[in-house]
């Protein structure tokens, strides 16, 4: 490649014996070599190993064009950037040209005009597989003219030419991107007359431009991404185009737990600073990643619109944010994320998620905190032993009853009238002060994780009040300041009384 790059004229590149490829025989062959040395065609996709990705691969062996659809948040775009990784590295263009003319084969009237004046003397430039990449994001606003091309009267006053001449032309985004790939996101939202326009380049890879007999057959990968909520929301894919895209993809979410933590893992802008002072566990990493396959499964969150992958990143940025804040004000060297700094990402749920009708009569916030909820009760589970099991165990047979509650010392502490308020302006050594004043609190969480540091216990004990909150053995109230533990059945006989009071609160 590094001599070829050093020629300059189409006669050197004749003796080169360089022959050049279409861009979806280019896209094949080298997907090929990689699938033969067994090297990834695509990188930092997650969850697609089995799904997305071969049926992508399938595709372009094919050499098919490719609709990608599925909801918002699902690697669409970023599978179709990453097809440029298959091109070759650089290939030849006549110098000057507009539309990436093939030296061998070019189809503008510049390019042949030049070719005709200099022959093998036509100068060469060498463009990179980075530059072969074309997207639009489809927008009501689109026109004919800014995909394909109309007569520019400025060129053509300038030139002195007249409309009937080829030269006047202005091409679009999409002839730009001949010899490439280019990509149309959110396909239905182009309005159905734009779409109809693109029919002629996907059956018989020319273009049309106000009438010009003009045949300029482009040699283009047209890869389109859409949400299947556009088809009754918005707009639709008209059936001819859509039946001349040959191959359609379905992209989904990340379907276990573990994919979705690689993703954050690897999408979350955390900075180095942050990573040495805020030290986040396992467990909030997966309350948080909870939340999302939660609010897919929410009676109040609009299936169709999907739950985007960008909550989860967002809300374990704002966590480590939260947990980072605390430390500056109160200057604490080191800190970590504790369940209690989970209220800071709130913004990032509420901001993230589309509410059916149920949904905005409960309202965005109560929603948000009612999936957090929902996370610390299927995560909770996990880690402890499960108290709606102990609780049929007690109504079964004597030697089921004999079993001991784990949970007995700590509801029994509520129940005395004791109440615990964990405020968000502690510092770490005053929060572990406070949680230490639950009895049994602490001997519970050693029993199951004897290993656990003083850091890793009192998170633990934290997320043992949140969980039995959670499955209603005690009560828990998110306050401005903090949020308060108190005896469930007390809680509920001063509720009434307590509304004037408790103004601003919410009740979880």
């Amino acid at each position: 490649m590094k001599e070829l790059l050093t020629i300059s004229t189409l006669g050197e590149l004749k003796t080169s014996g360089y022959k050049p490829r279409n861009v979806k025989t280019e896209l094949r062959e080298n997907l090929i070599k990689k699938l033969q040395k067994k090297e990834p065609t695509f990188t930092g996709i997650l969850g697609y190993e089995e799904t997305v990705i071969p049926d992508t691969e399938r595709a372009l062996l094919s050499r098919h064009n490719i609709l990608f659809l599925g909801l918002r948040g699902q690697a669409k775009t970023r599978m179709a950037r990453q097809m440029t990784d298959l091109l070759d590295e650089y290939i030849p263009v006549i110098a000057g040209s507009e539309i990436n003319d093939d030296p061998f084969y070019p189809i503008s009237q510049y390019a042949r005009d030049l070719l005709a004046e200099q022959g093998d003397n036509t100068p060469i430039h060498w463009l990179h597989r980075s530059e072969r990449y074309g997207e639009k994001l489809a927008t009501p606003d689109v026109s004919v003219a800014d995909l394909i091309g109309d007569i520019d009267p400025i060129k053509a006053a300038n030139l002195r030419l007249n409309f009937a001449d080829e030269r006047v032309i202005h091409y679009g985004i999409i002839p730009r991107s001949n010899r490439g790939i280019f990509v149309i996101n959110e396909l239905p939202d182009l309005q159905a007359r734009i779409q109809v326009a693109l029919f002629n380049i996907l059956q018989e890879g020319d273009i049309q431009i106000r009438g010009f007999k003009l045949r300029m057959p482009l040699d283009i990968l047209f890869v389109f991404t859409a949400n299947p909520e556009d088809y009754t929301n918005r707009g639709s894919i008209v059936t001819p185009l859509k039946d001349r895209i040959e191959s359609q993809i379905l992209t989904h979410y990340p379907k276990s737990l573990e994919t979705s933590l690689a993703i954050t893992e690897q999408e979350a802008n955390i900075l180095p600073e942050q990573e040495k002072k805020i030290k986040t566990s396992d467990l909030i990493k997966r309350l948080i990643e909870q939340v999302a396959f939660e609010a897919r499964t929410s009676e109040y969150v609009d299936k169709k619109s999907g739950v985007s992958a960008r909550l989860t990143i967002a809300a374990f940025e704002n966590a480590v944010s939260a947990a980072e804040r605390r430390s500056i004000i109160y200057k604490e060297k080191n800190t970590q994320v504790w369940i209690s700094d989970l209220a800071g990402i709130i913004p990032s749920i509420t901001g993230k998620i589309e509410l059916v009708y149920e949904g905005e009569q409960e309202g965005p916030l109560q929603v948000a905190w009612n999936l957090l909820e929902k996370s610390i009760r299927s995560q909770f589970v996990i880690y402890f032993p499960n108290p709606d099991a102990l609780k049929k165990r007690g109504r079964g047979g004597q030697k089921e009853k004999e079993i001991e509650n784990p949970y007995a010392p700590v509801t029994r502490w509520f129940d005395q009238g004791n109440q615990l308020e964990i405020l968000f302006n502690l510092t770490d050594a005053q929060k572990v002060q406070e949680l230490y004043k639950v009895d049994g609190l602490y001997a519970l969480v050693k029993k199951h994780y004897p290993q656990a540091n003083e850091q890793e216990a009192a998170l633990l004990m934290e997320f043992v009040l949140h969980g039995l909150a959670a499955y209603s053995l005690i009560s828990k109230k998110v306050m401005e300041g903090g949020i308060s533990f108190k005896d469930l059945i007390g809680s509920m006989m001063n509720l009434g009384l307590s509304q004037e009071d408790d103004f601003g609160e919410e009740d979880i």
